[in-house]
């Protein structure tokens, strides 16, 4: 589905390609290894971009790759407009793109604006330039405060906290006397918090999204999008103790009004290209306030946070789905699905481990891809892939050694064969080094080679899956108005009536259950008895 230029064509079924999309996440490091390094790289994922099409999705989501000193695993960017060394050069990522293209597969990439590197050029000239310089003013340098009469800023200048777990503040020179300022970062002390009230920062965003605009680039996922502004005077937190989950539970450095003229901005931006690029929110708030970013005139989509997080309950799943049905109505938006992600315990885990919750986990994804709306599979979760307990000693994510909290186990280097040469064939090479993450023993048995040739596996499921949900576009039995009306019948039966046409129905309990009227136009595992939903099943129902 391309025209002449290369550049995947808008939707026939849709007015805009996002509105049935079906993006595969990629997590660039985990992914192909071309060069052996043990690290997946930009050459790595376009040899294997035939694999990505394959399963029929509509484009990927990269995270970052961008120049960074890695410490929080690209997510500090020291340069946005380049390409890590690690991963490849520009060249690369621009033969990427053409080859993206060229299969029918659209490119967003991560920006990340609510924080940088310590190390990027800007935040070293404020660094250098002192306290009261207009450098400092891009980033959010401020005194602190006094422990006593004959203490001179010993203390933070209010009681936040950092996500990845103690203060949120850093002394920007603390060997110095007369540099007694500390600067503010949300996540670690390698990732200071950019100043949005300065209109300088605002305008250094809008040239990073022309850079990649103007190569081409389809879309964007806008890390934390929801954290750039921070309350007025950054005052203390009304709990000193409180731990900022997502940065909710301190409401001062998130969801501030002004974020919204930012996305006004961007969407205007956005508008100048044909066709028009996409711009999704990673908007961790509840359903309410996630949706007013995804406004006629802000993003177009935001992922649906409260669903990413649920586990088998299916009164907590049509609860979530009730809320983001009526931030829908409200703002006209439908929600963007997904169950997982780079940060987030694999579903496969979440729902219980082992056999269960690798049913569980197939059930929940065939769900996933029949609610109204874009979906979104992150790699390894057409496998069936299960969270990694990564050993203690080979665990890099920066959370873990300030919060006890890791994120490495659902980042485990994809297993592309049985044979565990090679890394399972992570590495593309004649030789490699060991992975930057460990595969664990018996990896193998996930296999996508394997997975390809057996027809009941979770990669078989997937496929046919996506496959199907383009068809009913087509036949207009999905479109984009539908919406979502969800609810839990007898037996644990959770329910979400898509239009009048069309339902997913999943089996939460631990008996058969009756399936609603219709035709089932699909399952994740086959039916035992006609008309009857095993427990930890799921089906498409069309209604007659």
């Amino acid at each position: 589905m391309t025209h002449d230029g290369g550049t995947p064509a808008t939707s026939t079924v849709t007015g805009q390609w996002w509105d049935s999309a079906v993006i595969y996440q990629v997590y660039p490091r985990s992914f192909a290894d071309s060069d052996g390094d043990g690290v997946g790289d930009l050459a790595g994922l376009a040899a294997r971009l035939p694999y990505i099409a394959s399963l029929g999705v509509d484009g990927i989501w990269m995270t970052p790759f961008q120049p960074s000193p890695q410490v929080d695993q690209g997510y500090d960017v020291s340069d946005y407009c380049g390409v890590d060394p690690l991963f490849g050069t520009m060249e690369e990522f621009d033969a990427l793109l053409e080859l993206a293209h060229s299969l029918g597969l659209r490119i967003l990439l991560d920006v990340v604006p609510n924080h940088c590197s310590s190390a990027h050029p800007l935040f070293q000239q404020a660094l250098a330039a002192g306290p009261g310089s207009p450098e400092r003013e891009l980033f959010h340098f401020v005194e602190g405060r006094s422990s006593g009469p004959d203490s001179l800023s010993d203390l933070p200048p209010n009681n936040w906290q950092s996500v990845f777990g103690g203060r949120a503040w850093s002394r920007a020179n603390p060997e110095s006397d007369t540099d007694t300022q500390w600067y503010l970062h949300l996540f670690s002390p390698g990732q200071p918090d950019w100043n949005w009230r300065n209109p300088a920062v605002g305008e250094y965003f809008e040239g990073v999204l022309r850079f990649w605009f103007d190569k081409g680039v389809d879309g964007l996922r806008i890390d934390v999008a929801h954290a750039l502004f921070k309350a007025d005077g950054l005052p203390d937190a009304p709990s000193a103790t409180a731990v900022v989950d997502g940065l909710r539970s301190n409401p001062l450095v998130s969801d501030q009004e002004d974020v919204h003229e930012v996305y006004r901005r961007w969407r205007t931006l956005a508008e100048k290209y044909q066709p028009h690029r996409l711009l999704v929110g990673e908007v961790n708030l509840e359903p309410a306030r996630a949706a007013r970013y995804t406004r006629a005139d802000e993003m177009h989509q935001a992922f649906a946070f409260a669903f990413v997080k649920l586990g088998w309950d299916p009164a907590a799943w049509a609860s979530v789905g009730t809320e983001l049905e009526a931030a829908r109505q409200a703002h006209g938006a439908a929600p963007s699905w997904a169950l997982e992600n780079h940060d987030i315990v694999r579903s496969v885990t979440r729902f219980g481990g082992g056999a269960v919750g690798t049913r569980r986990a197939r059930a929940a994804l065939l769900a996933l891809l029949g609610l109204p709306g874009a979906a979104y599979i992150y790699q390894g979760q057409e496998l069936g892939l299960p969270e990694v307990d990564v050993p203690v000693d080979a665990r890099v994510d920066p959370m873990w050694a300030r919060g006890g909290i890791t994120r490495d186990g659902a980042r485990v280097p994809l297993p592309w064969t049985a044979a565990p040469s090679l890394h399972h064939g992570f590495s593309l090479g004649s030789s490699a080094a060991a992975p930057w993450l460990p595969q664990p023993a018996g990896w193998g048995q996930h296999a996508i080679e394997t997975q390809q040739q057996a027809p009941g596996s979770t990669l078989a499921l997937v496929t046919a899956a996506v496959g199907l949900r383009r068809q009913l576009w087509e036949q207009g039995v999905f479109t984009a108005d539908d919406g979502g009306s969800w609810r839990v019948e007898d037996g644990n039966l959770l329910v979400c009536e898509r239009s009048p046409k069309f339902l997913v129905a999943v089996a939460m309990g631990t008996e058969p259950v009756r399936l609603p009227a219709g035709t089932v136009l699909a399952s994740a595992v086959p039916l035992e008895t006609a008309g009857w939903l095993q427990p930890d099943n799921a089906a498409w129902v069309l209604r007659e």
